[in-house]
């Protein structure tokens, strides 16, 4: 079975389409295919669908999206041809407390997204910065839109859907940073304006933009960035930049006497992302001296 969950879910058994078009069956499937090969809990189904209030009627309504999943498996399994080795119970499987998907030797965008980014980490790791730009470009290269896009999400979704953006949001600093390295400054600047935009309150952002307008001889707009970040965190938040953002701007600041270019911003200590506001003391851009 092959998976597609980073943009719009698409779930294909031996290439054919079984995504329902109906709005509570695709999200019992995204819910399935995001716990490929593990066991979700009628429980977490029903939490999903209906809250912490489920009707009287959840059971047998879950069980019905269930048998209309298993109708679209059955039809993709006639017409791939793997009707006589499989039936839909063997994709779809009925387990104690809850369902199954399996997904046989299929694909997942999102396993494939791991791989690669994990390809790439160790490749920063290892000061690899061309394999490292190459690796994490590809895994990001894989969303196609916000992921599960246009699927209503429960708490359960909701729970996953932060937790891809935080991976996307680690491998995207990670590529900026091993550009950054590779001394692709001006290439990133509109990318980087763009980012900032979306993301006001990303520190870890702000630093790489700072270190690319810099860079670029902007060193008045790279001052000015870093105002627009302590005014958005003093009001948001209440809090100011952090030691090494400071830092960083106290270096640009003192370009004149030679010492900007001692400058450089932590190296992170996990990767586990962390949408906005993202805090410093995680390697930040970590990137080489303005």
């Amino acid at each position: 079975m092959d998976m597609d969950i980073l943009g719009t879910l698409a779930v294909r058994e031996g290439g054919v389409s079984i995504t329902p078009t109906a709005p509570k069956p695709r999200q019992v499937l995204a819910l399935l295919a995001l716990h490929a090969d593990q066991v979700v809990p009628v429980g977490t189904l029903t939490e999903e669908l209906w809250g912490a209030e489920p009707p009287r009627s959840a059971r047998p309504t879950l069980q019905t999206y269930i048998l209309q999943l298993r109708e679209q498996i059955t039809m993709a399994l006639e017409q791939s041809g793997g009707k006589e080795h499989r039936s839909a119970k063997d994709v779809l499987l009925t387990v104690p407390g809850g369902y199954l998907l399996k997904s046989g030797e299929g694909t997942s965008d999102v396993r494939e997204f791991d791989r690669l980014a994990g390809t790439g980490y160790r490749a920063m790791d290892a000061e690899d910065y061309p394999q490292a730009a190459r690796r994490l470009r590809e895994a990001l290269a894989l969303w196609t839109g916000p992921a599960l896009a246009g699927i209503h999400a429960g708490v359960h979704l909701q729970t996953q859907l932060k937790r891809l953006e935080e991976s996307r949001l680690c491998a995207l600093d990670q590529r900026i940073e091993a550009d950054l390295r590779l001394g692709r400054h001006r290439e990133l600047l509109g990318e980087l304006t763009v980012l900032v935009s979306r993301y006001p309150a990303h520190e870890s952002l702000y630093g790489q933009y700072m270190l690319a307008l810099y860079r670029s001889g902007r060193r008045g707009e790279a001052l000015d960035a870093y105002q627009r970040l302590r005014a958005t965190l003093v009001r948001s938040l209440g809090l100011e930049p952090s030691p090494a953002l400071a830092q960083l701007q106290r270096s640009i600041l003192r370009t004149g006497a030679g010492t900007a270019a001692s400058a450089a911003l932590p190296r992170r200590q996990e990767r586990t992302g962390r949408a906005a506001p993202a805090r410093l003391e995680r390697r930040s851009s970590g990137a080489a001296h303005p």
